[in-house]
């Protein structure tokens, strides 16, 4: 172990595991939620996009006053509380299916308030981080954890589903439940992480002007500012193949469940592989000059991805979408330690919820969009469109443009 390794500190150990823990149930209920709608609840393609939207729309809801929350709070707490409801949430879900009353709006409702839940969960670990490791720690540190959100995205939605083909998916929500208990468990361990500082009598600013702060904190710098609008076009187009992932595959090209998770695993793959070399190519060329070459060499080859089918074209499909994820992996790095480094303590848990808010709320949007499309190409007759390309995708595009 390296002298500077903030795997060092006991309690960056005990967070780190905590985080792989909950990551765990994350990605895995990511894949078997719209699983469940699909083959229990036969959704439609709009029915999957609402789901997803609902999943990250409580960013744009309660996302900027949950940062000014969790400034006032003790923030070791606040992920423990999340993750009890998070579990609680899941479990029900599981229990509906065996008792035969399971409803796509239970399925909305849970979805929306463990969004909320994540809300928190995600603001509170990002504020704890830095007062584990500290300012000059937090680059190997944030580096740790974004490696680690890439293995639970390969091993979370990978396990999602493989369980959902081989238990069906309301066990692989059971998982998840559990993941999220044990999570809550483990996050008991962290000790040193300090109260919030009291507010002086009679001088708290108000909600309305705590949330202010944190905007002017972001787009008043114009790093910042860069920053998260780059991230969040990042979001909203990942978002919008995403949510279409599961009908592609499962609907339209009669593919298992392991197939959709082994393709989201080889996206976390390149999350994990840009995660790991971002930090040496920064130290060579810099931190903006990698971010920048990364957009212009890596991003393009997303356009791969259209060409998913069943034969061959399924393969530069899957490069591309691992080529793409090596650039997020890469600016999650080295973005999420920039931003961090540039902010004060006092502002660390409104800036996070500022970021989260926009980019997750690209995540909503994304999901929005893709459910929309769907449901209008589903329902509204248009003049047939024949593209001659072997992609399936493609073909499924011209089958709803034809219905």
């Amino acid at each position: 172990m390296q002298p500077n390794s903030p795997f060092r500190t006991v309690d960056f150990r005990t967070l780190f595991t905590a985080t792989a823990l909950s990551r765990l149930g994350t990605h895995t209920g990511y894949v078997a939620v719209p699983l469940i709608a699909l083959s229990a609840l036969d959704a439609n393609p709009g029915q999957v996009g609402a789901l997803a939207t609902l999943s990250t729309v409580a960013f744009l809801l309660i996302g900027l006053p949950a940062g000014a929350w969790v400034d006032r709070m003790r923030h070791r707490r606040v992920p423990i509380t999340a993750d009890l409801v998070r579990a609680g949430l899941f479990a029900s879900v599981p229990v509906a299916w065996w008792l035969g009353c399971l409803t796509l709006w239970q399925l909305y409702t849970v979805v929306l308030l463990n969004g909320c839940a994540t809300v928190f969960f995600d603001v509170g670990s990002q504020s704890v981080l830095p007062q584990l490791v500290g300012r000059d720690g937090l680059i190997q540190a944030n580096a740790a954890v974004v490696s680690l959100m890439a293995v639970g995205n390969v091993a979370g939605r990978g396990a999602g589903g493989g369980l959902a083909q081989l238990l069906t998916p309301p066990v692989a929500v059971a998982c998840t439940a559990v993941s999220y208990l044990a999570s809550a468990l483990r996050f008991t361990a962290v000790r040193r992480t300090p109260a919030p500082s009291p507010p002086v009598p009679g001088r708290r600013a108000p909600l309305g002007a705590q949330i202010a702060a944190g905007l002017r904190h972001v787009f008043g710098n114009k790093e910042l500012r860069a920053l998260a609008l780059t991230a969040a076009l990042s979001n909203l187009g990942s978002q919008i193949i995403n949510t279409m992932l599961p009908v592609l595959f499962v609907r339209e090209l009669g593919l298992p469940a392991g197939a959709l998770g082994l393709f989201w695993a080889v996206g976390g793959t390149g999350l994990l592989l840009g995660a790991r070399c971002a930090r040496p190519i920064a130290v060579r060329l810099g931190h903006g000059r990698t971010l920048g070459l990364a957009g212009l060499c890596l991003a393009p080859a997303g356009l791969l991805v259209p060409l998913i089918d069943r034969s061959a074209w399924l393969w530069p499909a899957g490069a591309g979408w691992l080529l793409a994820m090596l650039k997020t992996g890469m600016d999650n790095v080295l973005g999420v330690s920039l931003r961090r480094r540039m902010t004060p303590d006092s502002l660390l848990g409104r800036m996070n919820a500022t970021f989260r808010f926009l980019l997750t709320g690209a995540l909503a949007v994304g999901s929005a969009i893709a459910g929309l499309r769907s449901y209008r190409m589903c329902h509204i007759r248009l003049r047939p469109v024949l593209v001659p390309c072997p992609s399936a995708s493609v073909r499924l595009v011209n089958r709803l443009v034809r219905s």
